[in-house]
């Protein structure tokens, strides 16, 4: 895996040209000042007016010629910068998408937002600054000390004890910041959270009234805090290395006036040393912003690289249950946080084209259960197979595609109710169309002002839930799936609207593999094999028939959601 700064290297040559232009430009800035001390040491006392006007003409070219290099190589410098930048959003996005789901739950989708938005912005802000700064002014610096020192080395001292002092005060005011910058990336991360949830749930803060003005102004508080201690700490290079510089100055002037009334220096390079010094200034200025830049980047860089280097999670593959069918579990337990198990020796057997029922109060892991299936996360003990082999030896994308899932807390995009149901899969609208009346949605979708190309709002909010629930089973099924898994689909559904949908998707998808999560006895009561769950455990299994016998349970579900109607 590559690092962050690897992203440069398809660009280096561009970068290289452009430090090659900002080199050169430097070199025809550090000219001028000899230009302009001859001009007064020698050009100007001779009365030689031609000489002086050649002078003067060259000193315009090369402060043109100066002009164009900086202005080509800053613009290089946002090309690549640029360029490189997006190449990392780019790899960085395809990344996040392909974490697991415990890896995405280490990160959180608020931190992986602010990764994908705000750090790499740093990151950009960061290679452009050390591209167009980084490199001409420590030219500046190092090339204003090596000729002062030819032009008069007593100065020069003094100069070189400035810039040196400068240079460490940036140094250690850096160190001490990229720490501080670090933390308010991560009070940023909880900044985006609150905003996320809040967006999400805005009907519900509403409705409630809830206080959330406190808890964002908190977070708020506690980003700004960090921010400003951050800005507290860098805030100091500019007024120390301002001292440094001024006291420096006035040093330069006083010792250079003293050597030219000793008749020891010409007077014309006192002006070059003044203008040097201002050079040498404004360039050791630019260097703390880089480092300013740099201190930023270099947090964020760190945190883009553990995104980037999170390892791909391969699953070790386990000796396959004898007698296993398409898809089923062996002794399995799982545990979100790695202590108390979520669920706990799930073991069950379904063979293809078979329906699943997973019963349950709220809370007892049925969701859990259906996530190990298409591997969304890996079970931390035991087997889950699906298509007669462990979802561990199969590559991840290939077996998921062969799901189709709609989970209790599934969304929908802003866009068109085809491109909801398409999803960026390239499904064909007869299609859509078609698992459109399977779920029981056509009937609202054609009365819709322009059908298939209705625009929704995000998380289909000019909808009902019932339709939302209904569009999203029309997601599922338009791919065709092998494995077809509704967790709680039919929650927000009536009766007759839930058994009609159950019924066509049988008619339509005929060897379609099923698996139906509810708290209703009705939606799985024709399940070729029920799971009744209990705290993360199997209380009971078998047909509807078989839990009427055999679970005492399961009966008296059945007799108090169906008025005792067993049969």
């Amino acid at each position: 895996m590559k690092t962050v700064l690897g992203y440069l290297r398809p660009y280096a040559w561009r970068a290289a040209a452009g430090v090659a232009i900002k080199f050169t430009a430097a070199i025809l800035e550090l000219i001028l000042p000899l230009l302009l001390a001859r001009i007064i040491d020698e050009l100007v006392p001779a009365g030689d007016l031609p000489a002086i006007w050649r002078a003067g003409g060259l000193m315009t070219l090369l402060a043109l010629g100066a002009l164009v290099c900086n202005v080509t190589a800053n613009r290089m410098a946002a090309w690549v910068s640029m360029r490189m930048t997006q190449a990392l959003r780019h790899d960085l996005y395809q990344r996040v998408q392909a974490l697991s789901c415990a890896q995405a739950d280490r990160f959180s989708p608020s931190s992986l937002v602010s990764r994908l938005t705000n750090d790499t912005y740093h990151v950009h802000q960061m290679l452009d600054k050390v591209q167009r700064g980084g490199i001409r002014a420590p030219m500046l610096v190092l090339g204003g000390l090596v000729l002062t020192f030819l032009l008069e080395p007593t100065l020069a001292f003094i100069q070189l004890a400035v810039s040196a002092l400068t240079i460490l005060t940036i140094a250690l005011v850096t160190r001490r910041g990229i720490p501080h910058y670090a933390r308010a990336q991560t009070a940023v991360d909880a900044v985006v959270r609150i905003l996320r949830e809040n967006a999400a749930g805005v009907r519900v803060v509403k409705a409630l009234v809830c206080q959330e003005r406190e808890r964002f102004d908190e977070a708020n508080r506690e980003n700004r805090r960090a921010e400003e201690r951050a800005g507290l700490v860098m805030a100091a290079a500019n007024p120390i290395t301002d001292l440094l510089l001024n006291l420096g100055l006035a040093l330069v002037v006083l010792a250079g006036a003293l050597r030219v009334n000793a008749g020891l220096m010409p007077a014309g390079q006192i002006v070059a040393f003044t203008t040097y010094f201002a050079l040498i200034q404004s360039a050791t200025l630019g260097i703390a912003k880089v480092f300013v830049k740099i201190s930023k980047g270099a947090a964020s860089a760190r945190r883009i690289q553990e995104v980037l280097q999170a390892p791909v999670q391969q699953g070790q593959e386990s000796p396959q249950p004898a007698g296993a069918g398409f898809l089923g579990m062996e002794g399995v337990s799982f545990s979100y946080l790695g202590k108390r198990p979520d669920v706990a020796d799930l073991t069950f057997s379904l063979p293809r084209g078979g329906m699943l029922g997973i019963l349950g109060p709220t809370g007892c892991g049925k969701s859990t259960l259906a996530a190990l299936l298409p591997r969304l996360y890996d079970a931390d003990r035991g087997v889950v197979w699906v298509g007669g082999q462990d979802v561990k030896s199969q590559d991840r994308r290939a077996l998921q595609s062969r799901f189709g899932v709609v989970f209790q807390n599934d969304t929908l995009i802003g866009g068109t109710v085809y491109e909801n149901i398409s999803f960026l899969r390239g499904i064909s609208r007869e299609a859509a169309e078609t698992a459109a009346r399977t779920a029981q949605a056509w009937p609202f979708i054609s009365r819709l002002p322009r059908g298939l190309d209705t625009p929704l709002e995000l998380r289909g909010a000019n909808l009902s839930g019932g339709q939302r629930q209904r569009l999203l089973i029309a997601r599922a099924l338009a791919g065709r799936p092998e494995i077809l898994v509704l967790d709680s689909a039919d929650s927000a559904l009536d009766y007759a609207t839930a058994a009609a949908l159950r019924r066509d998707i049988r008619l339509a998808f005929p060897e379609v593999t099923l698996v139906v999560i509810s708290e209703r006895v009705s939606a799985v009561r024709a399940a070729d094999r029920i799971l009744l769950l209990q705290e993360g455990r199997i209380d009971a299994q078998g047909s509807h028939e078989e839990l009427l016998e055999t679970s005492g349970r399961y009966r008296r579900m059945v007799d108090l959601q169906m008025g005792g109607g067993a049969g």
